[in-house]
C-alpha cells in the first residue's frame, strides 16, 4: 500500500516490449524499443489534433486584441519598438506589460508579413509546444499513458483553447514555465537542469512578470524534497538557479533603467517611468492588493472575478474556463500524497504530484484572494498543473485498481467530476441542453461499477475505461470546441460557444459593463445581442470592421453589431474599429504620427486601419502622465503630429483620464480649430 502509486518499471505487466522495427522511417514512427508501439504515434496524432484545434479559422479573430496587434505592428516598422514593446512606430509609450510576448510575435510578422495570421498563429504553436511539453514532462515521472492524458487534458481545457486562439501574453507565459518544470523534472537526476528552469522563469518573468514566480514555491519543494545530491548540494543549486533567474529577468529591467528616459518610450501603466516600478507596483502587488491603479473594493469583489475567496474558481466567472476538472485534480493530489505517503525520498510519482499540485494550489490561491484586476482568463496559468494531476492521479489509482481504496478514490474523482459537470453546463441551459444527462449517467454508472468491484475481462474493462474517460472530459471538451468555433476580440476573452468581444476592458481601478458569459450566467464584457449606435457621423457600416459582438463604430448604422442594448460612444471609434472617413484622412499623414488621441484602445485601432503611428495620450488607462504637455507642445512644434482628436474614451475603456490628458485637449481646444471627421472632432496641428 505505501508503494501503491510509485511510478512503474520500464516493462510492467501493462507495458509490453515490443518487437524491434525494421527501416529508420518506421523506427521514426515507432519510437524507443522501451515503451509500446502505440506511444510514438499517438503522441504524433496528439500533436497534430491539437494543432488542428488551435489553428482552424484562427483568423476569423481579426486581431484579437487590438492593444497588443497594434505593438506587433509598430515592432515591424521600427526596432525600437520591437525592443520595448512600444504601442506606436513613434515610441511615445509602451504597453503596460514586458515585451516577452511581442519579441516572439513580432519576429513571426517580420519574417512572414504582419496580418491577422501572423499575429495570432505564434499563440497556436505556443499552444502545441505546451502541450507536448507537458507530454514529456508527465512521461518522465509516470509513464506515456499519463503523459498523453495530461497533454490531452491540457489541450482540451477551454481557457487554454481560448488563450491559444488569442494574442495576450499568457501562451507564451504557459510555454515558459511548462518547459521550466520539464528542466526541475530532469533536475531530479541531473542538476545541471536547474539552472535552465531558472533562466526560464526570468524570460517569463519578462513575459508577465511577477505571475511567473508563483511556480516557484513549488518547484523549490520538489528538489529540496526529490533532488538527487545531499541536502546541502541541493540548497546550493537552488541558489544557483536563483541567480540564473535574476540575470534572466534582470538585464531587461537594467537596459531600460540605464538607458536615457528622453530616448526612449514612457514605460506604460507605471507611475514614474519605470519597468521595475511597474512590476511591483501595477503588475505585482496591486493586482494582488488592490490599489496602484488596479481595481477592487471593499465587498471583496474586483468586477471581472467576481468576489474573491476560496470558491472563486467555481464562480460564474471562472468555472467555465478552468473548473471541469478541478475537483478531480484537488481529490487526486490528496489521494496521492497518501498512498505515496511512506514511499523513498526520490520517489518520482510523489515528486511529481508535489510538482503540480504545488503549482496548482499557490496559483488557485493567489488568483482566489487577489484583491485587484483579475481576468477569468488569467486561469490558463493554472491549466497545465490541472491536466497532470488529473492524469497522474487516474493512472495511478487505476493501477491500483485490485484494491479498494484506490478504486474508491478513483470512483470519487469520476463522481465529482461528473456531478460538477452537470452543474456548470445547467447554468447555460441553452447549450447542448442533454448532455448533463449522458455525463450524469456515465458518472453514475462508472462510480458504481468501481466501488462494487472492477470487471475482470478485457471486454468490459475496455468499456468501464472508455464511460470513466467520457464521464471526466466530455464537459470539458464540448465546452473547449464550442470555444474554437467562435471569434474573440477586444481585452477580455471569454470562453464558451458565444464569442467575446470586449474592447474597453482592465482600465484602472474601472468596472466592465456586464455581458452573457459562460456557464453561470454573467460575465463582464462579453455582451451578445443587437443594439443602435447613437452619434454623428455618417451612416453606414464600417468596411474595417469585423462585426465582433461588442465593437462597433460611433456614428454608424449597419450590420455591425454591439454591446446589449443601446450604445453611445464619441470619438467616432471604438477598441475594435476606426471610422472609414477618419482612417482616410489619417492615411495620408507623413508625420511622426499620425495622429494623438486619448487611450490606448481608440490609437490602437487607428494604427491598424491605417498603418500609421499613433499616440496613446495617458496609456492604456488614460492616466499615465505620457506625454506631458510641454513634450506634447514640443512635438507639436516640430511638426511630428498632424491631427489630435477628441474623445474615443479613456484607455481601455470608460473613466476619467489622468492631468496630462486634459491638460493637453484643453490646450488644443483653446489653440486649433475643430472639424468634423467621420463623426470625430479632428483638430490639424500643422497649421
Amino acid at each position: 500500500m505505501t508503494t501503491l502509486l510509485s511510478a512503474p518499471p520500464k516493462h510492467s505487466a501493462d507495458q509490453p516490449m515490443a518487437t524491434p522495427p525494421v527501416g529508420r522511417v518506421r523506427r521514426l514512427v515507432r519510437g524507443p524499443l522501451d515503451q509500446p508501439a502505440f506511444v510514438r504515434p499517438a503522441a504524433m496524432a496528439l500533436l497534430v489534433a491539437t494543432a488542428v484545434l488551435y489553428l482552424w479559422d484562427l483568423t476569423a479573430s481579426g486581431f484579437g486584441n487590438g492593444f497588443y496587434a497594434a505593438a506587433v505592428q509598430a515592432g515591424t516598422q521600427s526596432w525600437k519598438a520591437w525592443l520595448f514593446g512600444s504601442l506606436d512606430a513613434g515610441n511615445a509609450i509602451t504597453v503596460d506589460k514586458p515585451p516577452g510576448a511581442l519579441w516572439v510575435a513580432t519576429a513571426f510578422a517580420r519574417v512572414f508579413g504582419f496580418s491577422s495570421f501572423t499575429v495570432l498563429a505564434p499563440q497556436a504553436l505556443m499552444g502545441v509546444a505546451s502541450v507536448g511539453l507537458l507530454y514529456a514532462t508527465v512521461k518522465r515521472t509516470n509513464g506515456p499513458v499519463a503523459g498523453l492524458i495530461a497533454g490531452a487534458a491540457l489541450a482540451l481545457t477551454p481557457v487554454a483553447v481560448l488563450m491559444f486562439r488569442f494574442n495576450n501574453p499568457d501562451a507564451l507565459l504557459v510555454l515558459l514555465l511548462v518547459a521550466a518544470a520539464y528542466c526541475v523534472v530532469r533536475a531530479l537526476d541531473k542538476p545541471k537542469w536547474l539552472m535552465l528552469a531558472g533562466a526560464l522563469i526570468g524570460f517569463a518573468f519578462l513575459t508577465k512578470m511577477m505571475q511567473a514566480f508563483l511556480v516557484l514555491p513549488a518547484f523549490a519543494l520538489v528538489y529540496l524534497v526529490a533532488g538527487p545530491t545531499g541536502v546541502g548540494k541541493r540548497v546550493l543549486h537552488l541558489l544557483g538557479a536563483l541567480a540564473t533567474m535574476v540575470v534572466s529577468a534582470g538585464w531587461y529591467v537594467a537596459l531600460v533603467e540605464l538607458w536615457p528616459a528622453d530616448s526612449r518610450p514612457y514605460i506604460g501603466g507605471s507611475t514614474n517611468n519605470s519597468l521595475l516600478e511597474l512590476a511591483l507596483g501595477y503588475n505585482g502587488l496591486g493586482r494582488v492588493l488592490g490599489g496602484d491603479g488596479n481595481g477592487g473594493g471593499g465587498d471583496g469583489s474586483t468586477g471581472f472575478g467576481g468576489s474573491t475567496g476560496i470558491t472563486r474558481m467555481f464562480n460564474s466567472a471562472f468555472g467555465g474556463e478552468i473548473s471541469w476538472l478541478l475537483p478531480a485534480a484537488l481529490i487526486a493530489l490528496v489521494a496521492g500524497l497518501w498512498f505515496t505517503r511512506r514511499a523513498p525520498r526520490t520517489d518520482r510519482t510523489r515528486a511529481s504530484l508535489l510538482l503540480w499540485g504545488g503549482w496548482l494550489l499557490v496559483t488557485g490561491l493567489v488568483f482566489s484572494y487577489m484583491g485587484g484586476t483579475t481576468h477569468p482568463y488569467y486561469a490558463v496559468a493554472m491549466a497545465p498543473a490541472l491536466a497532470a494531476l488529473v492524469a497522474i492521479g487516474g493512472r495511478e489509482l487505476w493501477r491500483g485498481r485490485a484494491l479498494f481504496a484506490p478504486r474508491a478514490a478513483l470512483a470519487t474523482m469520476v463522481a465529482a467530476t461528473a456531478t460538477w459537470d452537470y452543474v456548470l453546463l445547467a447554468r447555460s441551459a441553452d447549450f447542448l441542453p442533454w448532455l448533463k444527462f449522458v455525463i450524469g449517467a456515465l458518472g453514475i454508472g462508472v462510480t458504481t461499477v468501481l466501488l462494487v468491484g472492477a470487471p475482470q475481462a478485457r471486454k468490459a474493462l475496455a468499456v468501464l475505461v472508455a464511460a470513466a474517460v467520457l464521464a471526466l472530459g466530455l464537459g470539458g471538451t464540448a465546452w473547449a470546441v464550442s470555444t474554437a468555433g467562435q471569434a474573440h476580440t477586444g481585452s477580455i476573452p471569454t470562453s464558451g460557444p458565444t464569442s467575446s468581444a470586449m474592447g474597453g476592458g482592465g482600465q484602472r481601478g474601472g468596472t466592465p459593463p456586464a455581458g452573457t458569459g459562460g456557464p453561470g450566467g454573467t460575465q463582464p464584457g462579453t455582451g451578445t445581442g443587437s443594439g443602435t449606435d447613437t452619434g454623428t457621423g455618417a451612416t453606414g457600416t464600417d468596411p474595417t470592421s469585423t462585426g465582433a459582438p461588442g465593437s462597433a463604430d460611433t456614428g454608424s448604422t449597419g450590420t455591425g453589431s454591439t454591446d446589449t442594448g443601446t450604445t453611445t460612444r464619441s470619438g467616432g471609434m471604438d477598441g475594435g474599429s476606426a471610422n472609414s472617413e477618419l482612417t482616410a484622412l489619417l492615411s495620408g499623414s507623413t508625420t511622426k504620427w499620425a495622429a494623438a488621441v486619448s487611450g490606448a484602445q481608440t490609437a490602437a485601432s487607428l494604427e491598424l486601419a491605417t498603418g500609421k503611428a499613433v499616440i496613446a495620450i495617458g496609456g492604456w488607462s488614460g492616466t499615465d502622465d505620457a506625454p506631458t504637455l510641454a513634450q506634447f507642445q514640443a512635438a507639436v512644434a516640430n511638426g511630428e503630429i498632424s491631427y489630435f482628436i477628441s474623445g474615443g474614451g479613456q484607455g481601455g475603456g470608460p473613466g476619467g483620464g489622468g492631468s496630462s490628458t486634459t491638460e493637453i485637449a484643453t490646450w488644443v481646444q483653446a489653440n486649433y480649430t475643430a472639424t468634423t471627421v467621420g463623426g470625430s472632432t479632428v483638430y490639424d496641428l500643422t497649421g
